[in-house]
């Protein structure tokens, strides 16, 4: 165990080496696993840094040129979406079974919080990027383009990716929704998601929706794109937003699950039978979608799986094997109970 002195003040590779009886630069190798040194000298630095504490500078070791980073940037938009934290899982742990290491950058939905963090993690030196979304700033591209390193786009899939791409087609998945609620006989429809300063995947799969309905003769009558979080709250009063503006609605389809959750919520607290007086359709399909009393119609995507198939992408660029630079993860629809088959009834 370290004493107090080491517990207080950063140990130095000088005072392991020295308390091991070893050279500093025998210790150094020692710690970068290099060889040239016997069991038992590896013994001894090794018991010397347990008891001191010391923790080597990975950065400083890096920046020496050393040793190849381990470090692999990773931005999503927010960590309380758990869509893109169902990601970011799959991501660091598979990165993280290989020894690399994420660092993380939120993006707050923003290409100027984008920019600025894709600035900062570069002059980190990491091994690669792994950036969600197809959108980025002109001045990030031109970084993005000189960075000289594997750069996965997630989430939005992208035909032709800076680099490579992992995601789905959010125009298909929401014009696949569409067609699926005009089938169900729902004519008179309504939108709950959240505005951002730029296009996005959510503008995507709003739009692929848009184009199925109204080519189904149906309409997207009220459309409310809240400036906030796509969680369950605003769905809540968006949701109180929507009907007071537009009470005829037949049914309403919510950028996400959580916002579709405070939409029932509230349809609940007025009265409103979920679908017998109006249906409700969500996105995501997040878990806690299939154990609530009424299944909830969305659209699964295999988030977890998303993660791991870019930190795969990223690994094996990083190994020198061949890698398909674009990988469609796929959607699936799921009927759930919250939508009636008006066109059957």
């Amino acid at each position: 165990m370290a004493d107090k002195s080491s517990r207080n003040n950063k140990v130095s590779l000088s005072q392991v080496a020295n308390a091991a009886g070893v050279s500093k630069m025998t210790a150094s190798r020692v710690l970068r696993g290099e060889g040239g040194y016997s069991e038992k000298t590896r013994d001894l630095v090794m018991q010397q840094v347990d008891r001191l504490g010391y923790l080597p500078n990975r950065l400083a070791t890096v920046f020496a040129g050393d040793k190849s980073s381990t470090f692999i940037g990773v931005s999503i938009p927010d960590l309380g979406n758990e869509v893109f934290a169902q990601v970011l899982e799959g991501i660091d742990h598979k990165l993280g079974s290989f020894g690399h290491q994420t660092v993380l950058g939120l993006t707050q939905h923003t290409e100027t919080a984008e920019e600025d963090w894709i600035r900062t993690v570069l002059s980190w030196q990491p091994a690669g990027l792994i950036l969600t979304g197809r959108f980025h700033a002109p001045r990030a591209m031109d970084m993005l383009r000189n960075a000289g390193i594997p750069i996965v786009e997630i989430w939005d899939l992208n035909s032709s990716p800076l680099d490579m791409s992992v995601g789905i087609n959010h125009f298909d998945a929401g014009f696949d929704m569409g067609r699926y609620l005009v089938g169900c006989g729902y004519r008179n429809i309504g939108y709950v998601g959240t505005s951002h300063d730029t296009a996005n995947a959510a503008t995507t799969r709003l739009a692929g929706f848009v184009k199925a309905v109204t080519g189904g003769d149906g309409a997207v009558t009220k459309q409310l794109c809240l400036h906030d979080t796509a969680a369950y709250y605003p769905g809540y009063y968006g949701t109180e937003q929507l009907l007071t503006a537009a009470p005829t609605l037949d049914c309403i389809f919510y950028q996400n699950d959580a916002m579709a959750f405070g939409g029932m919520q509230y349809c609940a607290s007025k009265g409103l039978n979920v679908p017998g007086d109006i249906g409700i359709a969500g996105w995501g399909d997040l878990p806690i979608a299939a154990v609530l009393p009424k299944r909830l119609t969305s659209m699964h995507v295999p988030h977890l799986r998303l993660g791991q198939a870019a930190a795969e992408m990223m690994m094996s660029r990083l190994s020198g094997e061949p890698v398909q630079p674009v990988r469609d993860i796929g959607f699936q629809l799921i009927p759930g109970s919250t939508v009636k088959n008006l066109g059957l009834s």
